[in-house]
């Protein structure tokens, strides 16, 4: 067999199981007839595959590499709307419409598709019609998801790119391979070995062609998840090539060194073939002992990484972390506002840690922001309620403004909880990329009206805005220009969180109220009726009416409300905690809330199936995590 009949034979073997995926239950003979049909089409990094509103001529389906998708907007800005791994199909209604292209599709790196046009499929259809109707059903399948939210799927070829001196990267190859398998197969390489593995290098002393190393990788990738290149340290063809069949690649770095751009980045990597950029994902080494990374922008800011990480190389649980992230399976907290209410996080994420539900990204609004950069601190559990009950001793909403112009409340002791927090947790004022987990905080622009995804900047000023509630807490100046509280516009972010690169698994912990409470009366009391009520033991009290701190912040959050059950569909595994017993200012009852969630969250993973426990990496529910009678439900104070 000649070699182009060998590479032939690759490819239909390599269509085969697409083929099956994309169509359950398809023939043995309509499978060989779709094979007979295609054409094969090589794809450099930046080579477009269809430009939107040209007419539509084909179908393709991604054997190999990856594709990215824009759609161009009236004001002519194209945007990215998802990204194409192999086994995905694109271009398949223009086999029965004559519409134009709805879209534009761009290689970003080396890529192989097989192509079905018009006329081929007419004549596989006339042969044989459960083509058409496999391929119909995919098509509504398609446009009955189409406004749903796609995870982008995972890299297959990744480059690690050491850009400082003294990183290891075949050890950490090796580790992160390692990690890897949990979530397939996975494999590294570098020039060394693939050279080796190049079946024309052999009888010969000059080198392989990049196009036999690329046939070599080409190969790896058909027999793995995951295909870990190590690039060398100089630029040179290997590094060149790495870097180009690449769809994520990781640039090493020792954070203790200075953050110059390497020689292979400003080589390789600043001025590359427009939309053909395979993602950067920046991981900055840090060592084991490390409190807190501090000064981490100044790498950030140099170069246009598509994320970071920051990680502890001899810690396994970082190693770990990394690999969720990378294979698209990380597990991302998000933590609603609600005042003191947001106490009953804690509870939660105890219970979640004892079920080794570990997290890998962490964000919410107002007191879930708090509570957030809490968790993503990465301090032990007893370490980090230790310090959140000790900053709550004090009442941070009790200083009244004589002179409320601005807000009701001065906001002096808020500031003093969130910075004194930080420096417990964190070593000192950082900003929230120094976060050993990825994180966000949504703030609300007063200046623009609209919401804000705080990812970068310093991260008590990020926090005070988080949780500046209108009218209540004075608003947060920065870069000119005024924040509020996030829960006016989105309080229960898990959109945001679903949409982190890397998060797989989105767990929301909502503090909306369960049921509306009914007053009974008719016309609210006047303030002096209202003020003698509240004299009154609590159970005989009459006008049960908030304090006008707490309408202010409920008022706040209104619009966020109105889009709870929205917000609770992008969740895979979803707390509300019952606490309509505990006030939104009630800071004392810091012990009880969090027994509270505590509680709720036993409540909930008890009652997980059994498919659903595996899912998440529960063998059972252990006996410290099975839910308590409710006689033992903790007393209220």
């Amino acid at each position: 067999m000649t070699a182009d009949a060998t590479e032939l034979e690759q490819r239909r073997a390599l269509l085969a199981p697409y083929l099956i995926s994309n169509f359950p239950g398809i023939d043995e003979a309509t499978l060989r007839s779709i094979q007979d049909s295609v054409q094969w089409v090589h794809l450099g990094a930046g080579d477009v595959l269809m430009e939107q509103g040209t007419p539509g001529d084909a179908a393709y389906l991604t054997i190999s590499g990856r594709l990215r998708v824009y759609v161009k907007a009236d004001n002519g800005e194209s945007r990215m709307v998802r990204e194409l791994g192999r086994g995905e199909i694109t271009g398949e209604i223009s086999l029965y419409t004559d519409a134009p292209r709805s879209a534009t599709v761009v290689a970003i790196r080396g890529s192989v598709v097989a192509r079905l046009d018009k006329a081929r499929f007419r004549q596989l259809v006339g042969r044989n019609p459960q083509v058409s109707i496999a391929l119909t059903r995919k098509i509504i399948d398609r446009l009955q998801t189409q406004y749903d939210r796609r995870p982008l799927p995972p890299p297959v070829a990744l480059t690690l790119l050491p850009i400082t001196r003294g990183v290891d990267s075949f050890a950490f190859a090796q580790r992160l391979t390692d990690a890897l398998g949990r979530f397939g197969r996975a494999c590294w390489v570098d020039a060394s070995s693939v050279r080796t593995k190049s079946s024309s290098a052999e009888d010969r002393d000059d080198s392989p062609s990049t196009y036999e190393m690329s046939v070599v990788l080409e190969d790896l990738e058909a027999d793995h998840d995951f295909v870990l290149m190590v690039a060398d340290t100089e630029p040179n063809e290997w590094t060149r090539l790495c870097i180009n069949q690449s769809d994520e690649v990781l640039l090493l770095a020792d954070a203790t060194q200075p953050p110059a751009i390497h020689e292979v980045e400003r080589a390789y990597m600043l001025h590359r073939v427009p939309r053909s950029e395979s993602a950067e994902t920046l991981v900055l080494l840090h060592p084991k002992n490390t409190q807190s990374p501090m000064g981490m922008r100044r790498w950030i800011d140099r170069r246009p990484v598509t994320g970071h990480v920051n990680l502890r190389p001899e810690l396994d649980s970082d190693i770990a972390r990394l690999a969720r992230l990378v294979s698209r399976n990380a597990v991302g907290l998000v933590l609603a506002g609600g005042g003191a209410r947001g106490f009953a996080h804690l509870g939660i994420w105890k219970v979640l840690d004892e079920l080794g539900i570990e997290i890998d990204c962490v964000g919410g609004t107002s007191m879930g922001a708090v509570m957030a950069a809490a968790i993503a601190s990465d301090r032990d559990i007893p370490t980090t309620i230790g310090v959140i009950k000790q900053a709550f001793k004090i009442n941070p909403t009790g200083d009244y403004s004589l002179l409320p112009l601005i807000s009701l409340i001065k906001g002096a002791r808020v500031r003093s909880v969130v910075e004194r927090s930080i420096h417990s947790l964190m070593g000192g004022p950082i900003d929230i990329v120094d976060l050993w987990k990825g994180y966000f905080c949504i703030a609300s622009n007063y200046s623009r009206g609209c919401e804000t995804q705080c990812h970068k900047g310093d991260l008590g000023r990020s926090l005070r805005a988080s949780i500046a509630i209108p009218g209540a807490l004075p608003p947060v100046v920065m870069e000119g220009e005024l924040f509020c509280d996030g829960g006016t516009f989105n309080n229960f972010p898990a959109d945001v969180m679903r949409g982190m690169r890397g998060v797989g698994k989105v767990i929301g912990v909502d503090l909306s109220a369960r049921s509306v409470r009914r007053l009974e009366f008719d016309e609210m009391p006047s303030a002096w009726r209202v003020l003698l009520d509240r004299l009154r033991p609590r159970k005989k009290r009459r006008y049960r009416v908030p304090s006008l701190v707490a309408y202010l912040l409920n008022v706040s959050i209104l619009y966020s409300v109105s889009r709870q059950s929205q917000s609770r569909q992008q969740t895979d595994l979803y707390f509300n905690p019952p606490l309509a017993h505990f006030g939104f200012l009630q800071w004392n009852r810091f012990s009880a809330i969090v027994k509270r969630g505590d509680a709720h969250a036993r409540e909930v993973v008890a009652a997980l199936s059994l498919a659903e426990k595996r899912a998440w990496g529960i063998k059972d529910t252990p006996a410290e995590a099975a839910p308590r009678p409710a006689s033992a439900a903790p007393p209220e104070p």
